[in-house]
């Protein structure tokens, strides 16, 4: 299947700025490829918001452009911009819902606060519905509709956003950002100068330990769901599978964010592997 112009712009955008997503995505039918492609570049664009402004009063304003956009997408109105193009073409072959995608923008608002999550359940409320919800959609375009399969496809994109968040912890520090829930930190005696002077301790590691253990219970919940997907199907929530390579190398360091690998080897062999054995 050949490309249009605004898939291939999706697919340049997720290779360089998601790659995991991107290797997890090739693994699918090209048709559904290049939709899971779309959606993960209209993610992209929302949630890189807060780091490409200089204030979040300025996010609030792109996040809003991008309401409008939804808008015009299904007024069949769509402005002129790559991302745009292909996601109105993805959002109309398949139906997706409207207040889904307003929703993943919504959810960014939280992106604006530079203030800690309250406790772990306002983190697993954001994981849900930012790359638990993408996950979701990307799962509606495989032709999934069991509420159990969406569950598992949220459960995985949960999952897969606090492994994120727990590898991000030393670059969003260096920012004077920090998704570590405040009720976590005030357990484990972590003072939060500390963290934003890159100053390691033995309380931030178990908070990230913390936050790691939530992800992989999510994992296992997920896959206790896997009957009555098609094997393709299961090729859609492969990010579990890279998700366990990163839990694994977080653990092998002791879970100091200050000592994990910004990124891991490349896992597409790993990939292949798990894609072959219907495997997630």
């Amino acid at each position: 299947m050949s490309l249009t112009e605004s898939e291939t712009y999706c697919l340049q955008e997720v290779r360089r700025h998601d790659h995991d997503r991107y290797l997890t995505a090739l693994f699918l039918p090209p048709r559904q490829r290049a939709d899971a492609l779309a959606l993960y570049a209209f993610n992209l664009e929302i949630a890189r918001t807060r780091e490409i402004v200089s204030e979040p009063i300025l996010g609030q304003i792109r996040l809003q452009w991008w309401r409008e956009t939804i808008e015009g997408i299904y007024a069949n109105k769509p402005r002129e911009h790559p991302v745009v193009a292909a996601l109105s073409e993805t959002c109309h072959r398949y139906g997706l819902n409207r207040d889904d995608l307003d929703a993943l923008i919504d959810a960014r608002e939280v992106d604006m606060d530079d203030a800690a999550p309250s406790d772990m359940r306002a983190l697993e409320t954001y994981a849900a519905d930012t790359s638990g919800l993408l996950s979701r959609l990307v799962m509606q375009t495989l032709g999934v509709t069991s509420d159990t399969t969406l569950s598992a496809a949220s459960e995985v994109g949960s999952a897969w956003a606090l492994v994120g968040l727990a590898r991000s912890v030393a670059f969003h520090a260096q920012h004077q950002r920090i998704y570590i829930p405040a009720e976590l930190l005030s357990e484990y005696e972590v003072e939060q100068r500390r963290l934003f002077d890159l100053k390691p301790s033995a309380g931030l590691n178990k908070s990230i330990e913390r936050m790691v253990g939530v992800a992989d219970v999510k994992l296992g919940n997920a896959r206790a769901e896997h009957s009555g997907m098609t094997r393709t199907q299961r090729r859609g929530l492969l990010l579990a599978t890279l998700a366990d390579r990163y839990i694994a190398a977080m653990r092998k360091v002791g879970f100091d964010p200050f000592a994990m690998a910004a990124r891991q080897p490349p896992q597409i062999l790993r990939l292949a592997w798990s894609a072959w054995r219907g495997a997630y």
